[in-house]
């Protein structure tokens, strides 16, 4: 039996991030780029053997407007997609980020957003699909867009896992898969406290 992980990187990296600090650990102290993310996935997942783990990720690219800032990102990147291939995850570049100019307490910043991803994710599940190469997919995502290529799948005999986080679990990924499995806030830190 086939089990395939699909992790929207930065959809989970900052559900982690809200999962801590509602833990209390401040924003400044967290560095998900180096926490064993492997090991959350065992303590979630203790009765599945993952075949496959792919963890999707944003090509970052270097802006002129937003230089440190985007040196900083791509830093972060490279560490973590290093960490990851380390605990046997793929990591798959798609979509893009771009800055994105916003006006906060009347001052200007840059908000980096990503595109793309949840669509490379779809046409990765329909695909393995289409190619009878998995039987059940786990969908570590909190993207509704994902529905209309869950129903697919499932229309195709693969089982869908939704796998989300405590606080604010995404109720049409719920509804619509086979299964939904959450991660609890306590495990976060449990993993979190391991880096101390």
């Amino acid at each position: 039996m086939s089990i395939y992980l699909f992790v929207d990187g930065e959809n989970f990296l900052h559900k982690i991030e809200d999962a801590l600090r509602e833990q209390g650990i401040h924003k400044r102290k967290i560095d998900t780029s180096v926490m064993n993310i492997g090991s959350l996935f065992d303590l979630a997942l203790p009765d599945y053997t993952l075949t496959k783990k792919y963890f999707y990720s944003a090509k970052l690219k270097l802006f002129e407007e937003t230089k440190e800032k985007s040196l900083e990102l791509i830093r972060k990147q490279r560490i973590l997609k290093t960490n990851l291939e380390k605990q046997t995850f793929e990591f798959v570049l798609a979509g893009n980020v771009r800055p994105q100019k916003v006006n906060t307490n009347g001052k200007k910043k840059y908000i980096f957003k990503e595109k793309g991803v949840d669509v490379r994710i779809a046409v990765d599940l329909v695909r393995l699909s289409c190619d009878k190469a998995i039987d059940t997919a786990i969908l570590c995502s909190s993207d509704s867009d994902l529905q209309p290529a869950i129903a697919e799948v499932k229309r195709r005999g693969v089982k869908i896992i939704y796998l989300g986080f405590e606080t604010m679990p995404n109720k049409g990924l719920t509804y619509t898969t086979d299964k939904t499995i959450l991660f609890r806030n306590h495990e976060i830190l449990k993993i979190y406290r391991l880096l101390l």
